[in-house]
């Protein structure tokens, strides 16, 4: 069984699937509008609504023959959750470089004054 995460971040890995969810967080839209765009087939958009849906990320609904898909953004926040922590990483790691670059700029300033 895959946990949650995994599951999301697997569902996240293919650039059709992340459209399809920048394309929710707009709101509410049918499988058929949310196929225009692409240059696939309706059997393969819907098997990216399974792989988005079985993620947790999309919920599908039936209202008579009008089928709307909506975001659940439930697991991204848990996949940012996750990310925080390598965020700050990234953060302190580029501190570090810039007080490192303003070393190199205040010794290269002091080199230019001496001679």
């Amino acid at each position: 069984m895959t946990d949650r995460l995994s599951a999301t971040l697997s569902a996240l890995a293919d650039p059709t699937r992340r459209a399809i969810l920048a394309r929710l967080a707009l709101g509410e839209t049918t499988v058929t509008e949310l196929a225009e765009p692409f240059k696939i087939s309706q059997p393969a958009i819907s098997k990216h609504l399974k792989v988005l849906e079985r993620a947790g990320l999309i919920a599908r609904g039936r209202e008579a023959q009008w089928r709307p898909c909506r975001l659940e953004a439930g697991p991204l926040r848990e996949v940012n959750d996750w990310l925080a922590h390598y965020r700050r990483f990234w953060e302190q790691s580029l501190d570090r470089l810039d007080d490192y670059l303003r070393e190199l700029q205040a010794r290269e300033d002091e080199g230019g004054r001496k001679t």
